[in-house]
């Protein structure tokens, strides 16, 4: 803060004063004017959002659209709370940098142009300097809109974040509008080279036809590819960022005739939005869906393990689809909600190994990169968290999830060959295998202890234990 001085004499110091008062009353009253709800305030804006922010990390010269096996930011991430926990983070996954999501409005983010033509991405900024920090793959999800977009409020007091508010798509007269916030981003961020564009079609649902509005996101999905590659051609897209739900297999009713097993059948709706967006799309780089391994009624058939070969089954389909794009999961869940969104009815040990099933599942599916969706908790206890919350300063210790995909992810990266490995036959329906030329991915799928043959190797293994053998 700059100091301020005045010349002596009470005169003086009286007309100094007033003055000053003065000056405090008008910029008060310009601050309410500014912040009254429902008046378009722009405190805390600025007409530069494409300004770059910070030091923008250099990408690799041999940066694809193949990324890796990484998570994403939620609300709460460890780019606040306790320096120490922050630190402690950033040093852990420094040691081996994970691809890392940030949306560009809420899971973390403030609304990045509460007014038209008027920014505010300081939370965006921080989460980026984040993943800088951490030496990850910063990567982009373009959702969700400013409210001033999809019919709400202009203002950076009037922000509607309820649910259902957040999940609305802009409207079609705004589409222009938000694919030139994503330029924003782009030119805001020239280190971030990865962008999906919106998140599982949110308020794109055709109610007079009782199915997707593929053809509204795919005029929006159209005009924000475009904008980027005039940033910069080299800016890598995809999408469409489908849920993959699947259906009871007894259900008739919207289910697929063709892709189906037992774990359901595929709702025949997503996939024809799928094929829409493929047929019509102005280009891509990369294709992404999400999914759960149970059914849309939160079914897991025939069990949890045996559910995760939807990800492979899912995986294939979508590559016939589009031969030559590589498959990302931006989000993938094998453990049913409760229904406050929480996972907690599952033990850490369980919950890990399904987990791994899963990664299996969507590798052996041809998938290349992965993002686990981090339920990162403010405090308190985090079950299937990456680390322990960072409100303390003995908080962001690594927890048994973020082993798991950290080892994961350097273990098979993109380009890994596969090997088929030898596994006893008494052993095949209670493990899950996945291997490379060097390392071997093993998990018990039983609540008990069992002693198993993989790769010409006998070693007892714990109640749903995940081992790793080299090679």
């Amino acid at each position: 803060m700059r100091r301020h001085g005045w010349n002596s004499g009470d005169r003086r110091w009286r007309l100094t004063a007033l003055l000053g008062v003065g000056a405090a009353v008008l910029a008060l009253i310009v601050t309410l004017l500014n912040t009254l709800p429902g008046e378009g305030g722009t405190a805390g804006t600025s007409r530069d959002g494409d300004k770059v922010h910070g030091t923008p990390a250099v990408p690799p010269d041999d940066l694809g659209p193949e990324v890796g096996w990484g998570f994403t930011h939620t609300q709460f991430s460890a780019d606040e709370g306790s320096r120490a926990a922050v630190e402690r983070v950033e040093k852990r996954l420094g040691e081996r940098p994970l691809p890392q999501i940030q949306h560009i409005m809420g899971w973390g983010a403030g609304n990045p142009e509460p007014v038209e033509g008027r920014y505010d991405f300081e939370e965006m900024d921080r989460r980026i300097d984040f993943v800088r920090a951490t030496g990850g793959t910063p990567v982009v999800t373009l959702c969700c809109a400013p409210d001033w977009m999809k019919g709400g409020k202009s203002g950076t007091g009037d922000t509607d974040w309820s649910q259902s508010a957040l999940e609305t798509a802009p409207e079609p007269e705004h589409f222009q509008d938000f694919a030139d916030l994503a330029a924003t981003v782009a030119r805001r961020y020239p280190d971030v080279r990865h962008f999906i564009v919106w998140n599982e079609f949110k308020g794109f649902w055709n109610n007079a036809e009782a199915r997707w509005d593929y053809e509204g996101y795919t005029r929006l999905y159209n005009l924000v590819y475009k904008a980027l590659k005039k940033v910069d051609e080299d800016i890598m897209v995809g999408g469409p960022y489908l849920v993959m739900d699947s259906l009871d297999p007894r259900q008739k009713q919207d289910a697929s005739t063709s892709l189906k097993g037992p774990w359901g059948a595929m709702d025949q709706r997503i996939l024809d939005a799928f094929d829409y967006w493929d047929k019509n799309r102005a280009g891509a780089d990369f294709v992404v869906v999400d999914g759960s391994s149970y059914t849309a009624d939160d079914e897991l058939l025939p069990d949890e393990f045996a559910a995760t070969e939807k990800f492979t089954a899912v995986s294939e389909w979508v590559r016939r689809r589009v031969p030559g794009l590589p498959l990302w999961w931006a989000e993938y869940y094998v453990e049913p909600a409760d229904a406050n969104d929480d996972r907690h009815g599952w033990s850490e040990t369980r919950r890990v190994a399904v987990q791994a099933a899963g990664l299996i599942g969507m590798a052996k599916g041809g998938a290349t990169s992965a993002f686990y969706w981090n339920p990162e908790e403010k405090s308190g206890e985090c079950p299937g968290c990456l680390w322990t919350p960072t409100d303390t300063s003995g908080g962001g210790r690594a927890l048994p999830m973020y082993d798991l995909l950290a080892r994961f992810g350097a273990e098979f990266p993109p380009g890994t060959r596969y090997e088929t490995v030898s596994v006893a036959a008494d052993d095949r329906p209670n493990v899950r295998v996945l291997a490379d030329d060097d390392a071997v991915l093993v998990v018990n799928t039983l609540d008990r202890k069992i002693s198993a043959k993989v790769d010409g190797r006998r070693f007892a293994m714990g109640a749903y234990e995940v081992r790793w053998l080299k090679r």
